[in-house]
């Protein structure tokens, strides 16, 4: 992973905790998470984020289906 690849994975996983807190606080709905994490796949294009994208790293009731369709 070269610098730039690195500094893309790391804005990636920075912008999507500040959504999934904003998740966890009932600010954004689970749908809204879902794009907007789409959006952070789509802007960012982190090698780890795609490998791990739908995949909860921890339990978590709001997080776990966050790429199941509702």
């Amino acid at each position: 992973m070269n610098k730039e690849q690195f500094q893309r994975e790391k804005l990636y996983w920075l912008s999507l905790s500040i959504a999934k807190e904003m998740l966890v606080k009932d600010l954004v709905s689970p749908k809204d998470y879902q794009k907007i994490d789409a959006l952070l796949l789509e802007k960012y294009q982190p090698i780890l984020g795609t490998l791990l994208a739908g995949k909860p790293l921890t339990p978590s009731s709001k997080t776990d289906d966050r790429r199941s369709p509702k």
